[in-house]
């Protein structure tokens, strides 16, 4: 009997964003590095990332600290993107959300304007950029590197590693198993004891 393998597309969140890389380290790099330990022991799942979210990842971490093994255990992989059938509906709520959106913004920008009298300019811009932030980025996907993530996971079948709340709801419309960065070396450690306990078939 040989071990099943599980397919894992991870985001740069898992390495990067401060409030979710903690499980694996303090710095990118040091993240990166200790995702490398992990990996080396996972023999059952293979970790998968976009070519444009491995540079997205490359600018936040230090290359001359990172073994070139990495490249071994993180296989770089573009989407088929004209292969991959995603339903319609989508696309007309994607069409729907940012209009949606759009209309926010233009609220929020008339309300600073309104209130320049009363307020310092710095200030109302710093709102403005704030709320602005809030109601057209926030749970959206909003990068080509957002939809890389989501058409490889759904071309693999593969369980997505991310903290973007965007991907994670766009994730659910399609039907693609995800997980928060929290999780990650816990995930990782049941996965390899579970492998030492019981074989799997294929």
């Amino acid at each position: 009997m040989t071990v099943s393998i599980r397919r894992v597309v991870l985001d740069t969140s898992l390495f990067v964003n401060p409030d979710v890389r903690f499980s694996l380290g303090v710095t990118p790099t040091e993240a990166l590095g200790n995702f490398l330990e992990l990996a080396r022991e996972a023999k059952m799942l293979e970790f998968y990332m976009p070519p444009s979210t491995f540079h997205e990842l490359m600018n936040f971490v230090n290359e001359k600290q990172i073994s070139g093994e990495f490249l071994l255990h993180l296989r770089q992989r573009p989407p088929r993107k004209h292969e991959i059938l995603v339903p319609g509906y989508l696309l007309y709520e994607l069409i729907e959300e940012t209009r949606d959106r759009v209309n926010k913004g233009l609220r929020i920008a008339e309300n600073g304007v309104r209130g320049t009298e009363k307020r310092k300019i710095d200030e109302i811009i710093q709102d403005m950029r704030k709320k602005y932030r809030e109601a057209l980025r926030e749970g959206i996907i909003d990068s080509r590197e957002d939809v890389d993530l989501l058409l490889l996971a759904r071309e693999l079948d593969a369980l997505l590693i991310t903290a973007d709340q965007g991907l994670v709801k766009w994730a659910e419309k399609l039907g693609i198993a995800w997980l928060l960065p929290e999780r990650f070396r816990d995930f990782v450690t049941a996965a390899i004891e579970q492998s030492g306990d019981q074989p799997a078939v294929d």
